[in-house]
């Protein structure tokens, strides 16, 4: 029988992009440094999400389409743990598996790459920008109308060719994935939340894993960062009301100060013209109860109506 303090080795499920196998690289090294006695293996596994580049999300499976096959070799037993950008992780995990760590937040902000190295401000009348979100494309268009929006998929390295081969003379990415994978250089403007709130869990790298495994939870749990892993229960509260996925313009980022919790929500029409803010300060001691209570405020406040002409109801 296994010993449940000391499990000897892991296997990671990740997916293959560039940026997710960083991540579990990441992690595999981290986790490699803690225990000098345990053996650390990757498996890529290819998702639906990655194998459909063709068509928005939000018309084949939103979020759950970067998890599902991950989660189904976790249920089988093939791999132990899965290391996810929680910016692509539904609310809601199968009833036997769990988020056991939440790691320290890298950058949250958007940032704009610009072809010729305009910031957003200085960009021209019709410029091309593009972007495969919804959350960013509504604040993008609330801030400047008059910019032409271009929808794309793919990752990091595939955006970044499509702003030469597309013709498009800026593209909107996550910092954090720049960052992490040595191309900041490549970064014209951090945009600042002021103007386009961040995705929920953006910038976040979580650990998900089966809630039976003591012995695996114990040796990832040192990894756990508990700022970052309330400012995300905050962040996935408000979305759980607003049944949020990653294809839906909605916004959300809480911080931290001391014992309190500052989270911010926005949720837009896919045009721009309506944007709807609202902020919400509390103890860290219940943050996703702050997340469920900012979301009830911004429904009241006409999100409701917004939300269910984007989902068609």
């Amino acid at each position: 029988m296994q010993n449940i303090f000391s499990t000897p080795k892991l296997t990671i499920g990740t997916r293959g992009s560039p940026l997710a196998l960083w991540q579990a690289n990441w992690i595999k090294s981290q986790l490699e440094t803690l225990h000098e006695d345990l053996t650390v293996d990757l498996v890529k596994i290819k998702t639906s999400g990655d194998k459909i580049q063709d068509v928005p999300l939000a018309k084949v499976g939103g979020k759950g389409l970067f998890t599902k096959e991950i989660e189904e070799s976790m249920l089988r037993y093939e791999i132990d743990i899965a290391v996810h950008s929680m910016k692509d992780v539904p609310v809601k995990f199968p009833p036997s598996l769990t988020l056991s760590v939440v790691t320290e937040r890298e950058d949250p902000r958007d940032v704009l790459i610009s072809r010729k190295g305009l910031k957003l401000d200085d960009l021209p009348k019709g410029a091309r920008v593009g972007t495969g979100s919804f959350r960013r494309t509504t604040q993008l268009l609330h801030y400047r109308p008059d910019l032409e929006v271009v929808p794309m998929r793919g990752n990091v390295q595939t955006r970044l060719n499509k702003l030469d081969t597309e013709g498009l003379d800026a593209i909107i990415l996550a910092a954090a994935g720049l960052i992490r994978m040595d191309m900041a250089d490549r970064i014209t403007e951090y945009i600042e939340p002021e103007i386009m709130l961040p995705g929920g869990g953006q910038g976040v790298v979580g650990i998900e894993s089966r809630k039976e495994d003591l012995g695996v939870i114990n040796r990832i749990y040192p990894l756990d960062h508990e700022e970052t892993h309330r400012a995300l229960e905050a962040e996935r509260g408000f979305l759980t009301r607003l049944e949020g996925g990653c294809q839906v313009p909605i916004g959300v980022y809480a911080t931290i100060d001391d014992e309190t919790l500052h989270l911010r929500g926005v949720v837009g029409s896919l045009d721009g013209k309506q944007l709807i803010k609202a902020e919400k300060k509390g103890s860290i001691e219940d943050p996703e109860a702050i997340g469920i209570d900012l979301a009830g405020e911004i429904l009241e406040m006409g999100a409701d109506k917004i939300l269910k002409e984007v989902y068609g109801t």
